[in-house]
């Protein structure tokens, strides 16, 4: 697509599909869920986050016990070595394993992984993602996310976008989260996808979509999952099957660069996949990185998880 036209269409979607969380008030949502006779899932992917996975879980729950908003909270260990299960547990989650779902299909890490997982262990017509190891945040993050959802029956996906915190080391918290948003997914759809500019935060933890919708799709099985499902969805449904909604302010733990940059080529690969420009993706690819150690600098490389789950409803 020319980019000046993409620009064009990112602006008019920004107008028609961008909404606030304070636009979409609890009873009103509960009242549309009803009439609508759906059924609403939250999903939390996790890793070892037993230090913020409990007040997550507990905060998601007030919402099924005073609003009966949410009929299912769902937390997907992926592969914790710390108490996140059990402490997920006493919050009021139902807990699975990712790996011991469906074992004879396989298992991976990643969070496209749990979450491919979770479309065989929930029942929600309408399905919440939200982040475990966030530490600023809200139940309103849920009602935002649903309410373009219950609002408008063309609407598949809803992407959550916030003003980011981010902890500089030094006692400083800043605005400035989101690296790989800015350094890698933002070039990525400014180059190849420009309609698709008018999305705050592609790669936004907190998101939702209608169960059909996921299960109609391939799943990357690590960090690329958000940009495979928005590209996706844009391209088999059109831009106005996409929504947005500012959740106003999110803060959550940050990652080393180097674990960034792994992030990162997820989200070339899940690019290059989508563009088909350059023949088929390779299926073993390495990221080489430098670390000092004793004094000396040493080369190490991390496979690049390039794996993609097939559509649910193909199994």
């Amino acid at each position: 697509m020319d980019v000046n036209e993409g620009d064009r269409i990112a602006a008019e979607w920004l107008d028609r599909r961008t909404s606030r969380w304070q636009d979409w008030p609890v009873a009103e949502l509960a009242a549309a869920k009803r009439r609508a006779g759906v059924t609403v899932s939250v999903v939390i992917p996790a890793r070892n986050e037993e230090r913020t996975v409990g007040r997550v879980v507990t905060g998601i729950a007030s919402l099924m016990t005073e609003t009966g908003l949410v009929d299912e909270l769902v937390v997907m260990d992926s592969d914790s070595t710390d108490q996140t299960s059990a402490v997920a547990a006493r919050a009021g989650a139902a807990v699975y394993r990712a790996r011991e779902v469906a074992p004879e299909l396989g298992t991976f890490p990643g969070k496209g992984e749990a979450l491919w997982k979770s479309l065989l262990v929930t029942s929600g017509d309408l399905l919440v993602f939200v982040d475990a190891d966030l530490t600023h945040w809200g139940p309103h993050f849920v009602t935002g996310l649903l309410g373009p959802l219950l609002a408008n029956e063309r609407v598949l996906l809803v992407k959550g976008f916030y003003e980011r915190l981010y902890d500089g080391g030094d006692g400083s918290i800043t605005a400035d989260g989101g690296r790989v948003t800015e350094l890698v997914a933002r070039p990525l759809l400014s180059l190849w996808w420009p309609e698709l500019t008018g999305v705050a935060q592609p790669l936004a933890g907190e998101w939702a979509a209608r169960r059909e919708l996921m299960r109609s799709l391939p799943i990357p099985v690590g960090y690329g999952i958000e940009l495979a499902v928005l590209i996706d969805t844009a391209r088999e449904h059109g831009l106005d099957a996409v929504a947005q909604v500012d959740l106003g302010r999110r803060g959550h733990k940050h990652q080393a660069s180097h674990d960034l940059a792994l992030m990162a080529a997820e989200l070339m690969v899940v690019a290059e996949r989508r563009r088909g420009a350059a023949g088929p993706v390779p299926a073993r690819v390495e990221l080489r990185q430098f670390v000092r150690e004793d004094g000396e600098m040493r080369q190490r490389s991390r496979p690049v998880p390039v794996d993609e789950r097939p559509p649910a409803s193909s199994l």
